[in-house]
């Protein structure tokens, strides 16, 4: 006997009914009633519907600041200190596993300490960090800030 021999006891499984699909589909109304909202597909008002009244999340008061920001990767000096190298990128910290997601901008900041000399680059860091690089006589190269989006007008 082989694994592709394998199969189910006749009569044990069942195909499942094709909703809606012409006259195999449990023809015309196809189990859903006549006309109306509820018979389309996709059809429903949503969870959060109350019967045309101002759902419950817009008549609650809104406190506080929602902060749409950039959310970095974080590295610190003491994740760097341990790593062997001399010049690190968003490559090499891709490859030590310190940075994981491909999209966010990697921030150096300065919890820790550094033993030795080496150049990073990096999206951003802190004025801490920098200087605790530099006073061990290596570099911070920051990544320059994409320019603004300026919309040009053409003459008339």
């Amino acid at each position: 006997m082989k694994l592709s021999d394998l199969k189910p006891t006749p009569g044990s499984r069942k195909n499942r009914k094709r909703v809606g699909r012409g006259p195999g589909g449990t023809d015309k109304t196809a189990g859903r009633g006549h006309k109306g909202q509820k018979s389309r597909s996709g059809a429903g008002k949503g969870s959060f519907f109350e019967g045309g009244r101002s759902t419950l999340i817009s008549r609650l008061p809104k406190r506080g600041f929602n902060n749409v920001g950039v959310t970095f990767e974080v590295v610190n000096l003491s994740q760097l200190d341990a790593l062997s190298g001399d010049t690190f990128d968003r490559a090499g910290l891709e490859a030590a596993g310190l940075v994981r997601r491909k999209a966010s901008p990697v921030k150096l900041l300065a919890r820790g300490t550094v033993s030795r000399a080496f150049t990073l680059h990096v999206d951003a860091a802190s004025e801490s960090a920098i200087k605790a690089i530099e006073a061990a006589g290596g570099k911070v190269v920051l990544a320059e800030p994409p320019a603004p989006h300026s919309v040009e007008t053409k003459p008339r």
